[in-house]
């Protein structure tokens, strides 16, 4: 497996740095070994600051003991996409959605791990909008997979989320243990006639 550090792409862990176009090099620099073993991008002790970023199949995040992944509250670093098209609409605005902090689409074999490392979504920023109806469009989750499958998350602590925490849509969830509060993982199968209409209920 090919292993590389977010600080061999020019990442920098002070809290302030944003890190997001290191984090996306990275993942997209590693992305060629998908059919050679994967890769690994790992993230050392240190305060990573980032906006949304997407994965790539074949892949494991792994954040070492005292990283922590900080949410970018800088609104350009997070990309707008169209609603869920089991939802028609956004849920807290008519528009689309903000992408996820960890985002990816018809993935396979992705792992989100570490050694008991922390992302943090700083999400009083997105509430304080959200409660004054100051936002365009829907917040962002902490983690979002659309399409996809063979997914591990583990090891980690997910802390102030703008909005859910986990949210895998379109995706079958099998053999998994959970143990969480509200909203810690979000399954959900659409709205009214949208939701009928794209077909894909949530089966037990």
């Amino acid at each position: 497996r090919h292993t590389a550090s977010i600080t061999d792409f020019g990442g920098v862990g002070d809290g302030k740095t944003s890190n997001t176009k290191a984090f996306q090099d990275a993942v997209n620099h590693l992305s060629k070994y998908a059919s050679d073993g994967g890769a690994q991008l790992y993230f050392p002790a240190g305060k990573w600051l980032t906006g949304s970023f997407s994965l790539t199949s074949h892949f494991t995040l792994y954040l070492q003991k005292h990283a922590l992944l900080l949410a970018s509250q800088d609104m350009k670093e997070w990309p707008v996409l169209k609603p869920l098209p089991s939802y028609g609409r956004g849920r807290d605005a008519a528009g689309g959605r903000f992408t996820s902090l960890i985002y990816g689409t018809n993935l396979t074999d992705v792992i989100v791990t570490g050694a008991n490392g922390t992302i943090d979504g700083q999400g009083s920023f997105w509430w304080q909008k959200f409660h004054k109806g100051k936002l365009k469009y829907t917040r962002p989750y902490l983690i979002e997979f659309m399409y996809s499958d063979t997914i591990q998350i583990s090891n980690l602590t997910l802390l102030n989320s703008p909005s859910w925490n986990v949210h895998p849509v379109y995706s079958r969830i099998e053999d998994s243990y959970i143990v969480s509060g509200d909203d810690c993982i979000a399954v959900k199968s659409g709205w009214d006639e949208y939701g009928i209409s794209f077909g894909m209920p949530t089966k037990q």
